[in-house]
């Protein structure tokens, strides 16, 4: 088993282990930034898109907006405890890793990575509805298909300036984005008519299976608790910091959330709701009783989704960095540009992105819009399942006079709590979403059985061409 990156000594739950090698690139990221980094990637294309997207489920969705913030905070904290014992980039590729060995670091890294361009062209689609509501597309799916090309390859661009700028931007666009969301989702709730909600549970199906397979397709805007764990390495003080930014940016989130998620429901009716392409601004509307509104906050959304792919390319790039780092992903990946971005990983994220959207822009974007959000539900939540299993086994490997039994009490119920979310929520995403999931996630084992078929070869050359010491 390799041997995890770092460790916190004066931390007696944590069992000690070996350090790695400092990251040679430095910190950038304050708290601020980091917060801003996980809001960020939080808040980008779900709270403007999703509600139209579960609607018809019904307002069970509500409450599944609930659940899911409750298990978004604890995967926060799972995190943020995690990056005390290896602060460093890589974070949900790198706990695995330490824990059971290479195979699980690097089934935990490529499916992540698979979630994240996965996740970008998702994103990139969501953007059509609202740029549609400024430039009329007329159902042109090969224009729609460009606009989305368009909003994947700008900040991918915007990349290759460095980590300093990506974490500007994120205070910036956050800003942005949060404080308007925040007053349309408070100003709205005195606009609500409760006959606009509909029924309960419009499925037709269970209550809880209405309630898996909405959180399922909900957990797409938690997408991205993990951001400050993943660049640790990027954080001052991440011992510290990144817990910190994880649950702060997760409980801002949830609190636009669930506000915005309640004012959509309730200002625009269930029938028109669930076919509507840009919901809140529909909402707007009809708080405003016109459209100038709904424009406003369309260039809201398109500035906070594009915001939101600056910082989930920098996401994409920095996983796969980490790996090639370890040989566990193609040398390419390991390359670091005078701006402190992988770039090759933001190349290879932006081409596949754009390579999906071409491919499934066919179906139309509402559907293609769902089929990506339960693609990226399962191989995110791989990564999560993970980690928390990582943290259990480290858990179960401290002893008596290094455990504080309260500390173990409530970690243990953190990171079972985390796996049993994690599992739940595959469960929901439906046969579907987990067959194409995992052939995404099986596509990666040719690719670790070659690199580590190719460090054999290496280790047996160097071993050969190194000089016989004879005993003397």
């Amino acid at each position: 088993m390799t041997a995890p990156s770092t460790t916190e000594a004066d931390d007696p739950e944590l069992t000690p282990t070996a350090k790695a090698a400092p990251s040679p690139r430095s910190r950038t990221f304050g708290l601020a930034a980091a917060t801003a980094l996980v809001m960020g990637n939080i808040i980008g294309g779900g709270i403007f898109v999703l509600p139209a997207t579960v609607a018809p489920y019904g307002s069970v969705s509500l409450l599944a907006f609930l659940v899911l913030s409750v298990g978004a905070v604890l995967l926060a904290l799972l995190f943020g405890k995690l990056a005390r014992r290896s602060p460093v980039t890589g974070g949900l590729y790198v706990y695995p890793r330490d824990a059971f060995g290479p195979f699980a670091g690097f089934l935990s890294a490529w499916s992540y990575w698979t979630m994240t361009w996965v996740s970008i062209a998702a994103l990139a689609v969501a953007v059509v509805g609202y740029v549609d509501v400024l430039i009329p597309l007329n159902d042109n799916h090969g224009l729609q298909a460009l606009v989305a090309m368009l909003a994947l390859w700008l900040p991918a661009a915007a990349n290759f300036a460095g980590t300093r700028w990506v974490g500007t931007v994120q205070i910036v666009s956050t800003f942005l984005k949060f404080v308007p969301l925040l007053i349309v989702a408070t100003v709205g709730l005195f606009f609500i008519d409760t006959d606009n909600f509909g029924a309960f549970n419009a499925s037709g199906d269970s209550v809880p299976g209405a309630l898996a397979a909405s959180a399922a397709l909900l957990l797409y805007s938690f997408l991205g608790v993990e951001s400050a764990a993943v660049s640790a390495g990027e954080v001052e003080n991440p011992e510290r910091n990144v817990g910190r930014a994880s649950v702060l940016g997760t409980l801002g989130s949830a609190l636009v959330y669930i506000l915005g998620i309640v004012a959509v429901f309730g200002l625009v009716p269930h029938d028109k709701l669930v076919n509507s392409g840009a919901p809140f601004a529909d909402a707007v509307n009809t708080i405003t009783g016109g459209s100038w509104g709904g424009t406003a906050i369309a260039l809201v959304a398109v500035a906070s989704i594009v915001g939101c792919l600056n910082g989930w390319i920098l996401l994409a790039a920095q996983m796969p960095y980490a790996a090639a780092r370890d040989g566990l992903f193609p040398a390419p990946f390991a390359k670091v540009g005078k701006g402190g971005v992988p770039g090759f990983g933001v190349w290879a994220c932006a081409i596949l992105g754009t390579i999906l959207i071409g491919f499934n822009y066919t179906a139309g974007p509402d559907t293609t819009f769902r089929v990506l959000v339960l693609i990226t539900t399962f191989t995110g939540c791989v990564p999560y399942l993970f980690s928390a299993a990582a943290q259990l086994y480290w858990l179960a490997q401290g002893t008596r006079d290094r455990v504080r039994p309260a500390g173990l009490i409530r970690d243990l119920i953190v990171a079972a709590l985390s796996f049993a979310f994690s599992f739940w929520l595959i469960a929901g995403a439906g046969y579907a979403a987990v067959y194409q999931g995992v052939l995404f996630l099986f596509a990666g084992i040719p690719v670790y059985v070659w690199m580590r078929g190719r460090q054999g070869t290496e280790e047996t050359a160097e071993a050969e061409d190194a000089p016989e010491i004879k005993a003397v």
